[in-house]
């Protein structure tokens, strides 16, 4: 995918519980749009599920961004 996913942002942070594990969020313009709901292994894995969430975003209107 291509590293500009303007509007969309990838956060990705560290999980409370389990300690080492990490969560991701998806926020549009700011505005918080989607985010983990299980606690990924690593960092690395965190960032990986939360892009593949974008490019599902981007491919659900046909290609073009929403």
């Amino acid at each position: 995918m291509n590293d500009n996913i303007h509007p969309y942002t990838l956060e990705v942070s560290a999980a409370p519980k389990p300690a080492g594990h990490f969560h991701w969020a998806i926020r549009k313009n700011g505005k918080l749009l989607q985010r983990s709901d299980r606690p990924q292994a690593s960092e690395s894995d965190a960032r990986k599920r939360g892009m593949a969430e974008i490019e599902k975003i981007f491919r659900g209107s046909g290609g073009e961004r929403r």
